[in-house]
């Protein structure tokens, strides 16, 4: 009997896949957890050479209030901007999924903001929360308020500033997935339920959003992914202030290794935020799969 030859070539092809894979996110994962053990702050000479301290970093944040207001800012952060993001993105979808004059030029508008860079984006943004002229203050003074408002000094609003400019960037983004994907479910499935009496709420909650279920699974992931990557905008608008009040997950990362060269702290909230989306990602995914199952 001729033995079966070996086939290389599926593994050649995925080796190059493979080796970014491995060189930009397993080794520096890895590398994250290691130097998370470690104690060591590279502008203080004493602890300049990694000394190990085992989960006492982990300890120390988890105490540090500090990092828990961070936590609470991200939260509010996340929780305030995916939801509310992902749900308009999908009325806009179901919206311009219809032909009417001009449908094209609305797509183009509630996308452009997607392809511009997030500096880009935030910088247009520092316009409109301008004090004296911007158009926020120039609205709200129109409607009888006096007294401009400074948004991204105000502690009150400079976490809703960043949240805003988060908004409208990926809305567009978002829409064009549940556009992609309405756009494949069959026809003859609207034409049924038309026949059947079914509105267009009722046809909407009854067939496009089960059939989307896919795509809202990947939005979500991404989404989420996206909301913890939050820091271009934040840079550009409050640098994290006042008092800390729009610092998130991120943000407070790149403080702690750039600003602080606190090298042992820096990697154990790395460890932490990649605990976070691999537990929710996870938990997205099978709950979404259980549910599926469960309908079939």
């Amino acid at each position: 009997m001729k033995k079966k030859q070996f086939n290389y070539l599926p593994y050649l092809l995925i080796s190059p896949t493979l080796f970014f894979v491995t060189m930009f996110t397993v080794w520096p994962t890895f590398l994250s957890i290691y130097q998370s053990l470690f104690k060591q702050r590279l502008n203080i000479a004493k602890y300049r050479t990694p000394s190990f301290i085992g989960l006492d970093n982990y300890f120390e944040l988890l105490k540090d209030s500090d990092f828990i207001n961070v936590l609470k800012n991200t939260m509010i952060y996340v929780l305030g901007t995916v939801p509310i993001t992902i749900a308009a993105a999908f009325i806009l979808a179901v919206l311009l999924n219809n032909k009417f004059k001009g449908s094209g030029l609305f797509r183009l508008a509630i996308f452009y903001p997607s392809i511009l860079p997030m500096v880009s984006a935030a910088t247009i943004w520092m316009f409109f929360f301008t004090p004296d002229y911007g158009l926020f203050n120039s609205t709200i003074s129109f409607l009888g308020y006096t007294g401009p408002q400074n948004w991204t000094v105000n502690p009150n609003l400079a976490l809703i500033s960043v949240m805003i400019v988060a908004f409208w960037k990926n809305a567009g983004y978002f829409m064009i997935f549940y556009l992609a994907g309405i756009q494949n479910i069959p026809g003859t499935v609207y034409e049924a339920a038309k026949i059947d009496g079914a509105g267009p709420i009722k046809t909407m909650i009854a067939i496009t959003i089960p059939l989307l279920r896919r795509s809202t699974l990947f939005i979500t992931t991404i989404a989420f992914i996206g909301a913890f990557q939050a820091v271009d905008h934040i840079f550009v608008l409050t640098s994290g202030g006042p008092s800390d009040r729009s610092t998130v997950l991120l943000f407070y990362l790149w403080q702690q290794r750039f600003e602080n060269l606190n090298v042992g702290k820096a990697a154990t909230i790395t460890v932490i935020l990649i605990i976070i989306l691999l537990f929710f990602t996870i938990s997205n995914f099978l709950l979404s799969e259980k549910k599926e199952g469960s309908d079939d």
